[in-house]
C-alpha cells in the first residue's frame, strides 16, 4: 500500500520549522509550574508528561514544582478540618499543616513522577526541604492595612540549588513540592507559583512556564476575553492592582521571576493539549509572555 506522501511530508516540515527553537533552547533549563485543569484531566496529565519528556529528549532540562490546591481541599475534608482562606491565602493550621504536606509530597509528588517515569526513567521527586532547598519565614496576610497571622505558610527567603543542578546534570527530572522548612525549625506551605519563580531565579533557567485554567492574561477582564499576547514587566507591574485575585500570584511570579534575570515568562492555558511544546516550539507562541522592559525605561 502507497504510503500517504503528503502527509510523511507534513511530519517533516512540522520537525524542521522546530529546529531553530531546538536550537535555541538546547541545554536551557526551564522551570514549569504544574497545576489546576492539566492536573486534574486524565488526558491532559498524560500529554504534560509527555510534553515533559520531549523536552528532556529535545536537550532541554524541564524541572516541574506542582501545587494541588484541589486535592488538598479533598484531604482537608476528609480528615474534617475546615479550609478557610484570608487573602487569597490558606491558613494553614498545624493539623492543616501535616495534611497539606503529606498531600503534596506523599500523594501530589508521586503521581507526578509517576506518569513522566512511564516514558523514561527520568523524575525525581524531592520536596523544598530537601538539601534546604527552600527556607521560608513566616508570611501574614494584609487585610485592610493591617497584618494578619494565617499560620504556616511561608515566604521563601532562600533557595539551594545545588542538589536540583546535581539532578540535571545526571538527565533527571525534578519534581519539586512546594514545601519549606525555616530557620526556626517550622515547615511552611509555599505557594507553588511563587516557589516556581524562585527556583527560575535561581537556577539562572532560560524560561519560567506557569500553565493555569485560562488563554493567559486578559486585557479587559470580564468586559472582553482578549489575551494580552506579551507585555514587560513595568506594563505587567502597572496592571497588577487592578487583577483578579486569581491571577495575581501567577503574574506576580512572572513579575519576580523576569527582574530577577529570567529572560522570559509565559502563561500558558493548561487545558490546551501540548501547550508546552506549542510555546516553546512553534513561532506562534500562546498565552502571555512577560519579558523585561527595554534599559533606560523608568521603574513602575
Amino acid at each position: 500500500m502507497r504510503k500517504d506522501r503528503a502527509g510523511v511530508l507534513s511530519k517533516a516540515e512540522v520537525l524542521i520549522k522546530a529546529l531553530p527553537w531546538l536550537e535555541r533552547f538546547h541545554g536551557a533549563t526551564v522551570v514549569i509550574k504544574y497545576g489546576g485543569h492539566a492536573m486534574s484531566d486524565e488526558a491532559l496529565r498524560h500529554s504534560f508528561a509527555e510534553d515533559v519528556v520531549f523536552l528532556r529528549y529535545a536537550g532541554l532540562k524541564p524541572v516541574i514544582v506542582h501545587g494541588g490546591g484541589p486535592q488538598i481541599n479533598a484531604a482537608l475534608a476528609r480528615a474534617g478540618i475546615e479550609s478557610t482562606f484570608t487573602a487569597g491565602l490558606r491558613v494553614t493550621t498545624p493539623e492543616a499543616m501535616e495534611v497539606v504536606r503529606m498531600v503534596l509530597v506523599g500523594q501530589v509528588g508521586r503521581d507526578v513522577v509517576g506518569l513522566v517515569n512511564r516514558h523514561g526513567a527520568f523524575a525525581v521527586g524531592m520536596s523544598g526541604e530537601d538539601a534546604n532547598l527552600f527556607t521560608a519565614e513566616r508570611k501574614r496576610a494584609v487585610v485592610d492595612g493591617a497584618p494578619v497571622d494565617i499560620g504556616q505558610v511561608g515566604e521563601i527567603v532562600e533557595v539551594q540549588v545545588g542538589a536540583v543542578r546535581a539532578l540535571l546534570d545526571d538527565g533527571r527530572i525534578p519534581v519539586v513540592s512546594s514545601i519549606a522548612r525555616g530557620d526556626d525549625g517550622e515547615v511552611y506551605n509555599v505557594n507553588a507559583d511563587t516557589a516556581a519563580a524562585a527556583l527560575a531565579v535561581a537556577l539562572d533557567a532560560s524560561k519560567l512556564v506557569v500553565l493555569t485554567d485560562v488563554e493567559g492574561l486578559y486585557a479587559d477582564w470580564p468586559e472582553s476575553d482578549d489575551v494580552i499576547d506579551a507585555l514587560t514587566t513595568d506594563e505587567l507591574a502597572a496592571l497588577l492592582p487592578g487583577l483578579t485575585a486569581g491571577m495575581v500570584p501567577k503574574m506576580e511570579a512572572c513579575l519576580h521571576a523576569v527582574r530577577g534575570g529570567v529572560p522570559q515568562a509565559h502563561v500558558l492555558d493548561g487545558r490546551v493539549p501540548h501547550s508546552l511544546l506549542l510555546e516553546i516550539f512553534t513561532d506562534e507562541g500562546i498565552g502571555t509572555m512577560v519579558s523585561p522592559a527595554p534599559p533606560g525605561a523608568p521603574l513602575s
